[in-house]
């Protein structure tokens, strides 16, 4: 008899399991990083990307256990940017089971089919400021908040379904040396000297929320030509403002302006990984508590986003930038930092991590298949 089942979920039992299992699935994993609830709750439910988009959920059960999930998405503002019909997969998260994860796929791609699409890649997220690629290389280590972890045999699953690498991103570890710290004091000075661009942090966390807009903007110019990006809307900026500004410490953000123009940042946060994982999902009443104390005494720094005007492309903002965040790190007595992904093909970000002591430690993919 087969006892596996799949189920839409779209009641409060299967939205409950749907969010729930990779909690079960990484309980004792000690690398996966617990996202907040409530959080993942809004994120399926209220996210402004659903008004463009069409999506759909589904949790895989064997003898009434779910063992499995995933999520299909169309992101209409995408596919009419592109001129594609690309359906993405989101949210996938299964135990090895070769039948399980085939159930996942062939239901989640044939709605994907009936609603026109041609190819589907992913994972991926309602917008390029979500969750995006899937792990394929540092399963040891642990992620900053701002990436992702899955188990070795996701992409043995992904291959024998016929899934091809679309795009990765590379990660890395960088500690701080006298190097690059010097290299970038020196840059920093003739830079300010030829083009006479200053580097602030806002003083509070009010002035910082005043420059999310321009940091919102900032991002559509500078990311408008990079894959899976679409132009954050006046509603979609509002909703990343909440989610992201209100816990954003300013000391850890950096601006470049020319004149009063808003020219780059740079938003960094203390590596907030380890105080993630002993909140388990919950601010209160505890979670709160771990947040602070590593906002306080900061293992490491993360980078979470760093936009620049294209036209100051070539005028050093860039470097700006890191010198005020080197200064930072040693007045705070903060050697390490944690990059988020960025693509392998970006060479030139690539080569400035190459002044620092580092190492590439994490990989991850964005697939793709034809329908």
């Amino acid at each position: 008899m087969d006892t596996y089942e799949i189920k839409e979920a779209n009641n409060n039992k299967t939205f409950k399991d749907f969010i729930n299992f990779p909690y079960l699935l990484y309980k004792t994993n000690p690398y996966w990083i617990p996202p907040i609830k409530s959080d993942e709750k809004k994120y399926w439910t209220q996210h402004p990307a659903l008004k463009f988009s069409d999506a759909k959920k589904w949790v895989v059960y064997w003898k009434g256990r779910p063992i499995g999930r995933i999520a299909a998405i169309i992101n209409r503002s995408y596919n009419e940017k592109t001129g594609k019909k690309y359906g993405r997969i989101a949210g996938l998260e299964i135990y090895n089971d070769q039948k399980a994860f085939e159930l996942l796929m062939n239901t989640a791609t044939k709605w994907l089919k009936e609603k026109g699409m041609q190819k589907v890649h992913g994972p991926l997220g309602f917008t390029n400021l979500d969750n995006q690629g899937m792990l394929i290389e540092g399963f040891e280590e642990i992620p900053s908040i701002a990436s992702v972890y899955h188990l070795p045999y996701y992409k043995t699953l992904m291959k024998k379904y016929g899934f091809e690498k679309e795009h990765d991103w590379v990660e890395f570890h960088l500690k701080l040396t006298d190097e690059p710290v010097n290299k970038g004091e020196r840059g920093a000075k003739l830079i300010k000297r030829r083009f006479g661009l200053e580097v602030f942090s806002p003083k509070n966390k009010n002035e910082l929320k005043n420059y999310a807009e321009t940091a919102f903007d900032i991002l559509n110019q500078a990311f408008a030509h990079l894959p899976y990006v679409i132009e954050l809307s006046d509603e979609l900026k509002n909703y990343y403002k909440n989610k992201y500004f209100n816990f954003l410490d300013p000391k850890y953000t950096f601006f470049v302006k020319d004149g009063d123009k808003i020219v780059g940042f740079l938003i960094t946060i203390p590596n907030l990984s380890h105080a993630m994982k002993k909140a388990n999902g919950k601010i209160f009443p505890f979670g709160w508590y771990h947040l602070m104390k590593a906002f306080k005494k900061p293992s490491g720094v993360d980078t979470l986003l760093t936009g620049v005007i294209p036209e100051y492309d070539s005028k050093g903002v860039a470097v700006l930038l890191f010198d005020a965040l080197h200064r930072f790190m040693k007045n705070n007595n903060i050697e390490d930092i944690e990059t988020t992904g960025v693509f392998e093909d970006n060479h030139n970000v690539i080569s400035n991590w190459k002044n620092y002591e580092h190492r590439q430690h994490k990989r991850r993919r964005s697939w793709i298949k034809e329908l």
